[in-house]
């Protein structure tokens, strides 16, 4: 037997019961659940996404926004019943949240199904207008000079922009006063205005401004270049080899869902990142769809693991305190 929780009643299932459904799966309209409010780039890829798996899928998916903080929506996601109808569409701040809160309403590997790997959206290193240096190396040299004067901006802490700062921070040995604001919109206007120095942001959110040229770019954070932006280096190209930040975003189900309606899912995920369609909706984000190989189970498991051992001593190290 299943115990399972729908409106706070608990709920006893039969396990053969489950599985007689999943072989018609799915019966309903499927409900991405999405921790983040609706306008933002994580709501944006999501719809993109569920457009694209429900012509698979033949049924309905709708888009279930969980704003405030991101452990909301995978908690509910995680107490959702286990029969494939209800997803969990996330980033890495699945694998950074075990360090940033001290009592997660949910058990970050072991209370969920992985279905696969959605897409990787690299971050740009990009500055005001009117910072003097015009290229990665004279900003380092810069910024070590200046470091007590400069001001880094990002989205709050704990959001993708922070870490990619603490990263670049500790890869250049210098530290500079962070400068943290109520999500990505509100910085990236002050960073526009002039009010801060730099930042480092997903290029969804940093690309319309580039290519406007209202703010000087350093290069972007991902291994490769970024097709829809490529003319600029990467970091690692560069001189700073190995630095990389991308914020992936993965898939899951709540555990215990049955094992074929897990592959339907997957089937329909690995079906979207090869549609055209869907990679140039992708293209317009700045992000790029995940590798068919690694829209999967398996590598999305190996991946998470890997991210929280990666993640969880930069944090640390940075003195933030759990809240």
């Amino acid at each position: 037997m299943l115990s399972i929780r729908i409106g706070g009643a608990l709920v006893f299932v039969g396990l053969s019961a489950l599985a007689a459904q999943a072989e018609d799966y799915p019966t309903r309209p499927i409900t991405i659940i999405v921790p983040f409010a609706a306008g933002g780039p994580s709501d944006t890829l999501a719809r993109n996404l569920g457009s694209t798996m429900s012509s698979t899928l033949k049924q309905q998916v709708i888009i279930e926004n969980v704003g405030g903080s991101v452990t909301l929506g995978i908690a509910r996601a995680s107490r959702a019943q286990p029969d494939g109808h209800t997803v969990l569409l996330t980033h890495v701040g699945i694998a950074t949240a075990p360090f940033l809160y001290k009592h997660l309403p949910y058990d970050t590997v072991n209370d969920f199904e992985p279905i696969g790997r959605v897409a990787d959206v690299p971050m740009a290193l990009v500055a005001k207008k009117t910072l003097p240096p015009n290229n990665l190396k004279e900003f380092i040299d810069y910024a070590k000079v200046n470091k007590d004067k400069l001001t880094y901006g990002h989205a709050g802490a704990g959001s993708s922009s922070h870490l990619c700062g603490l990263l670049f921070m500790n890869a250049i040995g210098t530290e500079f006063t962070t400068i943290p604001y109520k999500g990505n919109g509100p910085a990236m206007n002050d960073l526009v205005g002039g009010q801060i120095d730099f930042m480092c942001d997903q290029t969804s959110t940093t690309t319309q401004q580039i290519q406007g040229g209202t703010i000087k770019v350093y290069g972007v954070t991902s291994k490769t270049r970024v097709p829809s932006l490529p003319e600029l280096p990467t970091l690692d190209e560069q001189g700073m080899k190995g630095f990389e930040v991308v914020i992936w975003y993965g898939m899951w189900a709540p555990r215990g869902t049955p094992k074929p309606a897990l592959d339907k899912l997957n089937g329909a995920l690995r079906t979207a990142v090869q549609d055209p369609t869907f990679d140039s909706r992708m293209a317009d984000l700045g992000a790029v769809p995940a590798p068919f190989s690694n829209a999967a189970p398996e590598p999305l498991r190996a991946h998470l693991k890997s991210e929280i051992e990666t993640w969880g001593p930069v944090i640390k190290k940075s003195g933030i305190q759990p809240q």
